[in-house]
């Protein structure tokens, strides 16, 4: 029986909304003017990620053979949702705050989560042809991973030199900053999340 290849470019397309995602969650982090607009930008994508995951799920249940494991395919999936997720309550988070100003820790993390949602739009389409691809599916899960522990640091020096700087002149300002820096580090635990799904479909098909 033919399995049901219609999962990999819709995986492949929720990989794109992550890039766009994150790319306009970075963008907010420059701060300025523009927050607002890149902060439409990732509710914009995170509803079209929201639509994606819903036609994955319910090609899941109607399709007889799948590409593998149906319980694979949905946990990648949710983990992928989780984290554009996590990207809009982040978005949502800044905007509350009314943040036009970022530090500079909080900018590096941006960066480091465009980086992970560009490895994971690599990693995705190669999951049509896991034995071929298996190495290369490898090595971006541990560099994902390695990505997540920078960005650890990150969070943890940013969240000191804060309260250095705001815990007895300024409180709001480090209760502010410490609420975007634990988005920020949530976003890439998410990421960490999808890599982990998918070095768990490569353990199980090769």
């Amino acid at each position: 029986m033919p399995k049901e290849e219609r999962f990999f470019p819709l995986f492949a397309k929720q990989s794109e909304l992550l890039v766009a995602g994150a790319e306009a969650l970075r963008d907010m982090l420059q701060g300025g003017e523009g927050v607002a607009r890149h902060c439409q930008t990732v509710m914009d994508r995170e509803q079209d990620a929201d639509g994606i995951t819903r036609e994955i799920l319910i090609a899941v249940r109607r399709s007889f053979i799948t590409p593998f494991d149906r319980g694979d395919i949905t946990d990648l999936i949710t983990s992928m949702d989780d984290t554009i997720d996590q990207m809009q309550k982040t978005a949502k988070a800044i905007t509350l705050f009314d943040v036009r100003a970022f530090e500079p820790p909080m900018q590096e993390i941006g960066d480091s989560i465009v980086e992970c949602a560009r490895l994971v739009s690599e990693a995705v389409p190669l999951l049509s042809e896991i034995n071929k691809h298996a190495g290369r599916l490898a090595a971006i899960s541990v560099q994902i991973s390695q990505i997540e522990g920078r960005a650890d640091d990150l969070h943890d020096t940013g969240l000191k030199d804060l309260y250095q700087r705001h815990a007895a002149s300024n409180p709001m300002a480090f209760v502010i900053g410490h609420e975007i820096y634990d988005h920020l580090e949530k976003v890439v635990d998410r990421f960490d999340d999808v890599a982990n799904e998918i070095n768990s479909i490569v353990v199980e098909q090769v």
